[in-house]
C-alpha cells in the first residue's frame, strides 16, 4: 500500500498510508529506524454503542495545506453522521508530531462521541523489550526502550492529559493488541505493559447537535525521558495551535524562497512543484542524506526497504534542489558524500541514512575473481552535480574542503578505472541495478563526471591535470561513437560488453537511460545521433494505454502489469523525455511537448501530489515504492529547466530582434 502525506522535519518522518493509518515513524534520521516496523497506528470512534476503525465505513480525502507540510485530512461517516477534519504535521524545529482534529456532529441530536488512538510502537524496529506505561506527572503515556523514548499526550476539553487508556501485550501468546479493548467503547486503565506492547488512548467529547469540537493530539520524541518530559511541557506551556501555526509559517516562506514566474506557469504544475519540493524534503536528512523512499510494505517484496542513499538518485535530486534555490540542502549531501566516498575514490552501492554502509547485492568476486561491485555513474554524477552546483553559487569556500578528497579522489578514479585500450569504463552495474557492463548511461555520466573534474581543476589552478582529465573524457566520447552508437539501428546500445576473443557482445535494448548521452553533456541535444535515439526510446517505450507514460526498458519484468506493453511508466523516465524536448527546443512552441508531460505527472499523481516510482499502465494504481524522491526530484528540475530554456529563448530573441531593429537604423 503506497504511503501519502509525509511529515517531517529532517529528523522525524511520518507517513500514511491511503486509509489515513500512521504506518512510517522515522527517528532520529529518516529512513533510519522505522519505530512502527510499518504496522498501523490506529484512529477508531464510539458513538451511540457503534464502534467503527477508520477506513471501515468512511469518506476519507487526503491532501495538504497548500504550500506546507502539513496535512489536510477530511473523514465523513454516513452512518455515524460524523465528519473529521485533521492536521497533521512534525515541529519544523522541534522532534514533535502533533495531530488537530475538528470533530463535527452531523446529527440532529445531543451525543457522545469517543475517539480512539492506538500505538502500536516497535521500538528499534522490532517489537521485543518495550515498554508502554502511563506517567501521571505528565498525565500522557510513555513508550520507550534503549535512547528511544516517545510520550503521548492530549488536549481536550479543555485541559491536558490523557484521562482514559490501556496498555497491554501484542503479537505473543495469541494476543492481537490492546486497540481490541477499544471497540466496546471502554479502556481497561492497565498502567504498564512490557515486552511486545501497544497503548490506546480515549478522548470522550459530548457534542450537540451539529456542534464542532477540536482537539490536539502529540508525541514528542527524544533520547530520554527528560527530553520527552521537557518537550511536553514546551507544549503544554505555548500550546499546541503555536507549534502549529508556527511550521505552517515556516514551510511556506520555504516553499515559497524562489521565484516561480507565475505567468509562465500553469496552476496546477506549479502546486505540484511546490509540493515536490517539500516530499523532498521530508525524505532529506538534516545530516545530509538524500533517502530514495520511505514506505515498508516494499519489505514483502524483497525483504528489504528502498530507506537507503543511492548516490546516483541523490546526486540528480541535490542538482534539482540546487536549480530551485535550495543550495543548504545540497552543500549537507555533497558534505555528507565526502564523508562516505570510499578511500580509493568511488562510492559503493548504498548508504544508509546515517551513512553506513548499506546491503548490497552485487558480489565482490565474479568467475573466481575479484571485482569492485558499485555502478560508477553514481561516483561520477556526485561530481557532475556538484560542479553544477558550483556553477550556479560560486561557493568556493564550500568547494575548498571537497576539493582534494571527493573531487580529485574521484576523478582519479574514474580515470584509473579505464580499460587502456578503448578509453572506455570498466563494466560495472547499470543503474537499474541488473546488469554488469559498460553502459550507454554509465559512460555517459563518467564523461560528465571527468569534464566536472577538469573545470574544478582549471578553476584550482592545476591545468595540468584538467588537460588529463579533458583528454581521458575526450577519448571516452570518441569511444562511444565507435564502441556504442549502432550505425545500422541509428541509435546507441544500451550496453556492451567485450569477449575474451575481443568481439563485442552488443545489448540493443532500447532503454530511457539512453538519455544520458545529452543529459551529461557528452552529446549536444540537436546531435542527430541523440534525436535519433530518444525519437526510438519514446516510439519504443511509450504506452500506449489511456494511461501512458514512459517504461523504463523493452519488456521491463519489475511490477510488471500487462504483457503486451514494454513494462509500467515511471515518473522519472517520462520525465527524462521532458528534459530532452528541453534541451533541443530552439523555439517556445518547441517547448509545448515538455508542458505536456509535466501536465501527464500532475494528472497522475495522487490527490496529495505523491508521486511513486511506477503506476500501473491500465488503472494508474501506484506501484513498488511512494513516494519515491527522485520522481518529485526529477519534476523539480524539468520545470526549472523549462523556465531556464523559456527565458533564455525569449532572451535570445528579443536581442535578435534588437540587433536587426539596430542594423536597420543604421541603414537609414
Amino acid at each position: 500500500m503506497p504511503r501519502d502525506i509525509p511529515i517531517g522535519n529532517g529528523n522525524v518522518l511520518i507517513a500514511f498510508d491511503k486509509a489515513y493509518q500512521l504506518r512510517e515513524f522515522y527517528y532520529p534520521h529518516v529512513g533510519e529506524e522505522n519505530h512502527t516496523k510499518g504496522e498501523p497506528f490506529r484512529l477508531g470512534v464510539w458513538v451511540n454503542n457503534a464502534f467503527s476503525w477508520i477506513p471501515h465505513g468512511w469518506q476519507i480525502r487526503m491532501d495538504y495545506l497548500d504550500d506546507s507540510l502539513a496535512t489536510n485530512v477530511e473523514l465523513i461517516n454516513d452512518a455515524l453522521k460524523l465528519r473529521i477534519v485533521a492536521l497533521d504535521l512534525v515541529d519544523f524545529h522541534e522532534d514533535l508530531y502533533v495531530k488537530k482534529l475538528i470533530v463535527e456532529n452531523l446529527a440532529d441530536e445531543d451525543r457522545e462521541v469517543r475517539l480512539f488512538l492506538s500505538h502500536d510502537f516497535h521500538i528499534y524496529n522490532n517489537e521485543f523489550g518495550n515498554t508502554a506505561a502511563y506517567r501521571p506527572e505528565a498525565g500522557g503515556i510513555h513508550h520507550y526502550k534503549g535512547e528511544r523514548h516517545f510520550l503521548i499526550n492530549v488536549f481536550a476539553n479543555k485541559k491536558y492529559g490523557i484521562d482514559h487508556f490501556a496498555t497491554g501485550n501484542k503479537e505473543f501468546n495469541n494476543n492481537v493488541g490492546t486497540w481490541r479493548d477499544a471497540e466496546d467503547g471502554l479502556l481497561s486503565g492497565n498502567p504498564i505493559a512490557q515486552g511486545s506492547v501497544d497503548s490506546v488512548i480515549a478522548i470522550h467529547l459530548r457534542l450537540k447537535a451539529e456542534e464542532k469540537e477540536t482537539i490536539y493530539y502529540w508525541i514528542c520524541a527524544g533520547r530520554n525521558w527528560n527530553e520527552v518530559s521537557n518537550l511536553n511541557s514546551q507544549v503544554t506551556k505555548r500550546k499546541p495551535e503555536t507549534f502549529i501555526r508556527r511550521t505552517v509559517d515556516y514551510w511556506k516562506l520555504w516553499a515559497n524562497k524562489e521565484d516561480l514566474h507565475d505567468g509562465l506557469l500553469p496552476i496546477k504544475i506549479k502546486r505540484l512543484y511546490q509540493r515536490s519540493l517539500l516530499i523532498c524534503r521530508s525524505q532529506i536528512n538534516n545530516c545530509g542524506s538524500i533517502i530514495a523512499a520511505n514506505d515498508s510494505d516494499v519489505i514483502q517484496f524483497n525483504r528489504d526497504t528502498y530507506s537507503y542513499l543511492w548516490p546516483r538518485d541523490a546526486s540528480l535530486v541535490a542538482y534539482a534542489l540546487d536549480l530551485a534555490g535550495h543550495f543548504e540542502l545540497s552543500r549537507n549531501f555533497f558534505a555528507f558524500s565526502a564523508k562516505i566516498i570510499e578511500k580509493d575514490g568511488y562510492f559503493l552501492h548504498k548508504y544508509t541514512p546515517s551513512g553506513s554502509l548499506a546491503s548490497s547485492w552485487h558480489p565482490w568476486q565474479k568467475d573466481k575473481k575479484p571485482q569492485l561491485p558499485i555502478q560508477e555513474d553514481e561516483t561520477a554524477l556526485v561530481i557532475w552535480s556538484l560542479w553544477n552546483h558550483y556553477k550556479m553559487y560560486r561557493d568556493i569556500e564550500f568547494i575548498r574542503p571537497l576539493y582534494k578528497p571527493l573531487i580529485k579522489n574521484a576523478a582519479d578514479f574514474m580515470m584509473n578505472y579505464r580499460d587502456t585500450k578503448t578509453g572506455l569504463p570498466l563494466p560495472s552495474y547499470d543503474l537499474w541495478e541488473e546488469r554488469q557492463g559498460i553502459l550507454t548511461f554509465t559512460v555517459s555520466a563518467v564523461y560528465g563526471g571527468l569534464m566536472a573534474a577538469a573545470h574544478f581543476t582549471e578553476a584550482f589552478g592545476e591545468t595540468d591535470l584538467a588537460q588529463e582529465y579533458r583528454e581521458g573524457a575526450s577519448r571516452m566520447r570518441q569511444a562511444m561513437d565507435k564502441y556504442l552508437y549502432l550505425e545500422k539501428e541509428e541509435r546507441f546500445a544500451r550496453m556492451i560488453n567485450f569477449r575474451k576473443d575481443g568481439s563485442l557482445d552488443i545489448d540493443a535494448t532500447v532503454d530511457a537511460s539512453l538519455y544520458g548521452i545529452f543529459a551529461f553533456g557528452a552529446y549536444a541535444p540537436d546531435d542527430v545521433r541523440v534525436t535519433n535515439t530518444m525519437e526510438q526510446v519514446y516510439d519504443t517505450l511509450w504506452c500506449r494505454t489511456e494511461v501512458g507514460g514512459l517504461a523504463r526498458y523493452e519488456n521491463d519484468q519489475y511490477y510488471r502489469v500487462n504483457n503486451d506493453g514494454p513494462g509500467n511508466p515511471w515518473f522519472v523516465t517520462t520525465l527524462w523525455l521532458a528534459q530532452y524536448y528541453i534541451a533541443s527546443a530552439k523555439t517556445q512552441d518547441e517547448l509545448q511537448k515538455a508542458l505536456e508531460i509535466m501536465h501527464w505527472v500532475e494528472q497522475h499523481a495522487l490527490l496529495s501530489g505523491v508521486l511513486a516510482e511506477q503506476v500501473n499502465p491500465n488503472t494508474n494504481e501506484p506501484l513498488s515504492v511512494s513516494p519515491l524522491t527522485w520522481s518529485h526530484g526529477t519534476y523539480i528540475a524539468v520545470v526549472r529547466e523549462y523556465l531556464n530554456k523559456y527565458r533564455e529563448i525569449e532572451r535570445y530573441h528579443g536581442a535578435a530582434q534588437k540587433n536587426g531593429n539596430a542594423e536597420i537604423n543604421n541603414e537609414r
